[in-house]
């Protein structure tokens, strides 16, 4: 089986994906180590979506309108809300405007609404998108240990220490 093409990832349209479905959200991964002051190149957009049926049934909107599709191009998926509302891991995706990885439970993250009160928002025209708060970013970064987050948690302590 070949690997659909990788599209470009093109943030601001995926966030007004999100936004047009009411997806309550987190931005957690390199986007994320991004707006926080490091920079360093991501091919994809981390996100943790707020538990419950409702916005698992916006977000299921939101990806089939962004033809959300596996990215190791498993046939017959389809973004089904009462799927996305149990799931503990949903394979990555590939959307008509990149890669996509929700991350229904992402490790070192607590309750989702204490991580969404202290999120940093970052308006992106027009668009509110909320950003893991720094402290809440390092906790997730440590929990997955791989040597790609340990360095991303290097130099944000760094640029926490300089704050």
């Amino acid at each position: 089986m070949t690997e659909p093409p990788e599209r470009p990832l093109d943030i601001q349209e995926l966030f007004a994906a999100l936004a047009r479905h009411g997806v309550a959200y987190l931005v957690i991964g390199g986007v994320a180590v991004q707006v926080h002051g490091h920079r360093r190149t991501t091919k994809d957009l981390d996100v943790a979506p707020a538990p419950g049926a409702d916005n698992a049934v916006r977000l299921a909107a939101a990806l089939a309108e962004l033809e959300a599709r596996p990215a190791d191009g498993a046939p017959g998926w389809v973004p089904d809300p009462e799927q996305l509302a149990i799931a503990a891991i949903v394979p990555a995706l590939l959307t008509m405007h990149g890669q996509l990885h929700i991350v229904p439970e992402p490790r070192g993250g607590n309750d989702w609404d204490a991580m969404r009160k202290r999120a940093l928002v970052v308006d992106l025209e027009e668009i509110a998108v909320p950003i893991a708060a720094l402290d809440d970013l390092i906790r997730m970064k440590l929990a997955t240990g791989r040597p790609g987050d340990l360095d991303d948690v290097a130099v944000l302590a760094a640029i926490d220490r300089g704050r």
